[in-house]
């Protein structure tokens, strides 16, 4: 059976760590002179575990094995969210670097981009799979500066660089090693999380639209406030959806926006952007359909008028059942009766590889749940039976065990 140097796994992660270290996690946002830094980095690592390194147009790293297959694919992402934690991407492409140390036939790729610094998302992944279009790229802009991502991609010496695209054909499946980013395996005082499936987000905008006025000279009862409005359908969601939600489901309010958002003035449009997650279809279209319902409500009630625009339903990738039972069986023998199966509750670059052959992913516990954070954490001793689970399953999947 193929063995895990957990020891060489574990530096290359406290290694790695060092790039844009910032506090006790990293700032490597896409792009970034850091970020390319690590890129650099795992290039030299691929080539010394006997892979071919490439970077492409869109900043995927691909380490080819040169051997025979049957081949895996496995990876993740290692630019970080701002000021945020050191494991979260970088955890599964050490893992799948450690893959290829133990001997298996394992392609290694880093995706461009996973945590969204640039409208439009996973860009690395969907560009692998032939999703990304050039006129996409084109229009895509970073959410936090404007730069355009052309702009960007020249300035990383990324710009002219053929964009690779996978052959499905060449692999069995992809596996994918991660961060939990909640309690779930903590609180139950587990230590393998084999998932199950990951969640599509379903994202819409609710604009409510008002009349605009004086604060002081509109009395209570001639008011149109859209922020009230806003703040009184939202409330009402949260108070309907748990009746109509699953085990596992999630809803945010990620922006509000309030105009012209002055004190004195009574704002005469709100913006909210909002967002429920599952791994289930039928949930999903439940929790649209009382979205919907709730929206309607709020019309006929409120003097502002709310319009529900829909900005993007994904699909749940569900993961590929012999995988799951191979990572099962590596789980039990080397974490007996301290693992569970679980879906995930965030979105991966595993949900577009499993577009294109059978994916699957391992979860070890986060400290406190915290992600996206630069508190992020997980102890040595979870990482490395993770590393040992992943590469045991992996054989197993292969046959090789």
């Amino acid at each position: 059976m193929p063995q895990a140097d957990t020891a060489r796994f574990l530096q290359d992660l406290h290694d790695l760590r060092k790039i844009g270290a910032f506090k006790t996690g990293v700032h490597r946002p896409t792009y970034s002179p850091q970020d390319m830094e690590s890129r650099e980095w795992l290039m030299e690592r691929m080539r010394e575990v006997g892979l071919e390194p490439t970077i492409d147009g869109i900043g995927n790293v691909f380490g080819k094995h040169p051997g025979p297959g049957p081949h895996l694919l496995a990876g993740s992402h290692i630019e970080s969210q701002n000021e945020a934690g050191w494991l979260d991407g970088a955890l599964g492409v050490v893992g799948a670097l450690a893959m290829a140390r133990a001997g298996l036939p394992v392609d290694v790729c880093a995706f461009a981009d996973e945590e969204g610094h640039f409208e439009g998302g996973f860009l690395g992944s969907r560009s692998i799979i032939g999703e990304l279009s050039e006129e996409e790229i084109d229009r895509s802009r970073n959410r936090t500066d404007g730069t355009p991502l052309r702009q960007a991609l020249q300035a990383a010496g990324l710009a002219g660089k053929p964009r690779i695209q996978i052959d499905p054909a060449r692999y069995k499946g992809f596996f994918e090693m991660h961060i939990e980013q909640g309690t779930q395996l903590e609180n139950a005082g587990l230590q393998i999380g084999v998932v199950t499936g990951i969640v599509a987000i379903w994202q819409f905008r609710l604009e409510v639209i008002g009349q605009q006025d004086h604060a002081g000279g509109t009395t209570m009862a001639e008011r149109k406030d859209a922020g009230l409005t806003a703040m009184r359908l939202l409330a009402a969601i949260d108070a309907e959806f748990p009746r109509i939600c699953g085990e596992r489901s999630t809803w945010t309010t990620g922006r509000i926006t309030l105009e012209p958002g002055a004190p004195s003035i009574i704002p005469g449009r709100a913006d909210v952007l909002f967002q429920f997650r599952d791994v289930s279809m039928e949930v999903l279209r439940r929790m649209e359909d009382g979205l919907r319902r709730l929206v309607q409500e709020s019309n006929r009630r409120e003097r502002c008028q709310t319009t529900l625009h829909v900005v993007a339903r994904a699909t749940p990738a569900l993961c590929d059942a012999a995988m799951m039972a191979a990572l099962d069986e590596a789980a039990e023998a080397h974490a007996p009766g301290k693992w569970q199966r679980m879906p995930s509750g965030a979105g991966h670059d595993a949900q577009y590889i499993a577009k294109q052959m059978p994916a699957v992913m391992l979860f070890v516990p986060s400290i406190g749940g915290i992600s996206h954070h630069w508190s992020e954490n997980t102890s040595d001793e979870d990482l490395a039976l993770g590393c040992q689970v992943l590469v045991d399953g992996a054989a197993r999947f292969l046959g090789k065990a």
